[in-house]
């Protein structure tokens, strides 16, 4: 969704720019627009030494919801999907108020970008990355929404996913705010743009066909009939084929149900220097042979423990009874 003329020429500033926080007075040099999008303009700009992002809108509501948003990220233990939010303020410029917040600048190429770089084997690594902060920022009831490939940076290293625009992030139960077609179900027929966690998971499978086909596709038919024949289509995304099928399809209630899936059918180790994907032991019944040796292994255990308790029992009477004659004797 494109933000409209009036807002982009109201909120457009050329690099060297001063802002000034009408409140907080802090300072941002303007260095470069980063993006835009429906509700605001991004500059990478600089506080003294520091790089940051700012993102201005003349909607006052709008920059009240994404700070609440990245507040909400905030509380969420552990969680590194949005940027850190660190000032709110307002910029009077010819006489109108803009509003405007400043966030974390976080560098790296985004995900398509990265995955071309270091090739499909870190698909893994980083869409199980993406799922745990997803089933994170489900469970304190909110829904990312826009969630595309040019939203998502990958920092480090090490290698970490990152978002980069909140502006979609919508309260579960409400509508979506802000949606790209080719990541939104409803514009395939595949379900509604009510946010629930399923609106994520398709946006999501989406995403991992968007790294085989970079320029993405056109709609024909539309629903999971056009889709699936685009996953066997390519051969790196055809291991994820029953992962990409049931998000699509809606068939995962939860992020980490989905998480548990991928890990499930990715290989113990990746080559080309990606990082293993460590699975959960699995405890198997073993041959005959090892039980009968975990079995004596136990027996003899148990005889040296109980030997030692006999040897430590007769000490200690002996002990007591040699104290007793000598007290008599006393």
């Amino acid at each position: 969704m494109m933000m409209n003329n009036s807002l982009k020429s109201l909120c457009k500033v050329a690099p060297g720019t001063v802002i000034k926080g009408k409140w907080h007075k802090y300072e941002y040099t303007v260095i470069k627009e980063l993006g835009f999008g429906a509700n605001g303009i991004v500059y990478l700009a600089r506080n003294a030494n520091q790089q940051v992002a700012l993102k201005m809108s003349d909607n006052a509501m709008s920059v009240t919801s994404e700070v609440n948003v990245l507040k909400a990220f905030a509380k969420v233990q552990g969680s590194a999907l949005g940027p850190s939010l660190l000032d709110v303020d307002d910029w009077e410029r010819s006489g109108t108020k803009i509003s405007f917040y400043v966030m974390e600048f976080i560098k790296g190429p985004d995900l398509l970008h990265f995955i071309h770089q270091k090739g499909s084997d870190w698909m893994g690594v980083l869409f199980l990355q993406l799922l745990a902060d997803l089933a994170d920022l489900h469970k304190n009831g909110w829904v990312f929404g826009d969630l595309k490939p040019e939203n998502l940076i990958v920092s480090g290293p090490p290698a970490r996913i990152r978002c980069i625009d909140v502006g979609g992030t919508t309260l579960k139960g409400r509508a979506i705010k802000e949606f790209t077609e080719f990541f939104d179900r409803g514009y395939w027929g595949l379900g509604s743009r009510k946010a629930d966690e399923r609106y994520d998971l398709f946006a999501v499978g989406m995403i991992m066909l968007n790294t085989a086909y970079p320029k993405r596709f056109t709609k024909t038919t539309g629903g999971i009939n056009q889709l699936l024949p685009m996953i066997k289509q390519k051969p790196e995304l055809r291991k994820f084929e029953l992962v990409i099928n049931k998000a699509l399809s809606g068939q995962y209630q939860s992020a980490e149900q989905m998480r548990m899936e991928l890990l499930h059918v990715l290989q113990p180790a990746s080559p080309n220097g990606a990082p293993r994907v460590k699975q959960a032991p699995v405890k198997t019944q073993g041959s005959v042979g090892s039980r009968t040796k975990s079995r004596q292994s136990q027996v003899r255990q148990k005889k040296k423990s109980g030997l030692f308790e006999t040897c430590l029992i007769i000490s200690a009477i002996t002990f007591i009874y040699f104290l007793y004659i000598y007290m008599q004797v006393l």
